[in-house]
């Protein structure tokens, strides 16, 4: 699968629910109306998805949401996809999770073939955590962060940088994940879904590599974990630490993604628009013959990037649909 501008798409993220246990409030707001469970792909359509997109090229999946491990039933789905990885098909199985479920599925993950996921934790203070989570307990995560460490899983911890919230955070963050084997990877906020102003909140990462390169030895190295993160390896810890930047230094330029969301809708990049349709063709037949013309459509129309700017004097966000939406 070829994209106008020549980029190779073989990295997919499925959003297999809009549901979470956490209200993060950069993410969402905590009186989200959630779509019916009707409305959502079953997790047996969620498969044949995947699993048409792994015969046409891709070779990375990541399961999102929303919260993934709060959807019912959803190692079902996990272990189903684990087939194309022991066919060869597949090269990884991935999951992005805020890590509240993972103390009881990191062994079951682990079983199906996944190797590594994600884990959101934007600070180590309990009571600022139970504040930017609003419904999270901080305790809860880190004992699913063990549990995954402890089944073998590679853990990647992503925090979002907010100003005049978690900055002064950042390298005890750094010295944390480090001493536990685990990259860090910050990320600046998106303005995207109607969620809490972020102009007061939004933060550069160019800001934030200054500060960092006054205390620690930065080198940048040539990583790359099949998303948009950039890597530095720090001396003093022996970590690598990832940024992710949308806003001051784009990299769609080589954007390799698809986003299919748990309604069907296929975004090929975050910013505005109506994603391409899936879940008519997926349902009008029980080929695949539909579905992949409608997937190559939407391949042909991903655009070159998402031009996203934060602007002081717009106060709504530059995209009304939500990241939970879209595929965190």
């Amino acid at each position: 699968m070829i994209d106008p501008f020549g980029r190779d798409i073989t990295y997919l993220r499925v959003s297999v629910t809009d549901r979470c246990d956490f209200r993060c409030t950069y993410c969402m707001a905590e009186d989200t109306t959630f779509l019916p469970k009707a409305d959502l792909l079953s997790l047996e359509e969620l498969d044949r998805l995947c699993s048409a997109f792994v015969a046409k090229g891709v070779r990375r999946l990541r399961l999102t949401g929303g919260e993934p491990l709060v959807r019912k039933n959803v190692m079902w789905l996990v272990e189903r996809l684990g087939r194309h990885l022991k066919s060869g098909a597949l090269d990884e199985l991935t999951m992005t999770t805020n890590g509240s479920q993972l103390a009881r599925h990191a062994e079951a993950l682990a079983a199906a073939g996944v190797r590594r996921i994600n884990v959101s934790i934007d600070t180590l203070d309990e009571s600022k955590f139970a504040r930017i989570t609003r419904w999270g307990r901080l305790q809860q995560v880190l004992e699913g962060v063990a549990a995954a460490l402890s089944a073998g899983l590679k853990v990647k911890i992503n925090m979002v940088a907010l100003r005049g919230e978690n900055e002064n955070e950042i390298i005890p963050m750094i010295e944390w994940a480090h001493s536990q084997g685990m990259d860090l990877t910050l990320i600046e906020t998106m303005p995207m879904g109607d969620v809490e102003d972020r102009l007061e909140n939004y933060l550069p990462l160019s800001l934030v590599r200054t500060a960092l390169a006054q205390r620690f030895t930065l080198s940048d190295i040539s990583d790359r974990t099949a998303g948009p993160a950039r890597y530095v390896h720090i001396a003093e810890t022996g970590g690598r630490l990832g940024f992710i930047t949308p806003m001051t230094h784009n990299f769609c330029g080589s954007c390799n993604r698809g986003r299919p969301a748990r309604t069907g809708p296929l975004y090929m990049w975050p910013g505005p628009g109506a994603g391409a349709d899936l879940r008519g063709p997926l349902r009008a037949s029980t080929d695949d013959v539909l579905l992949d013309v409608a997937i190559d459509e939407a391949i042909g129309r991903k655009p070159k990037g998402h031009d996203f700017v934060i602007d002081r004097r717009r106060r709504g966000p530059a995209v009304s649909r939500p990241m939970s939406l879209t595929g965190g």
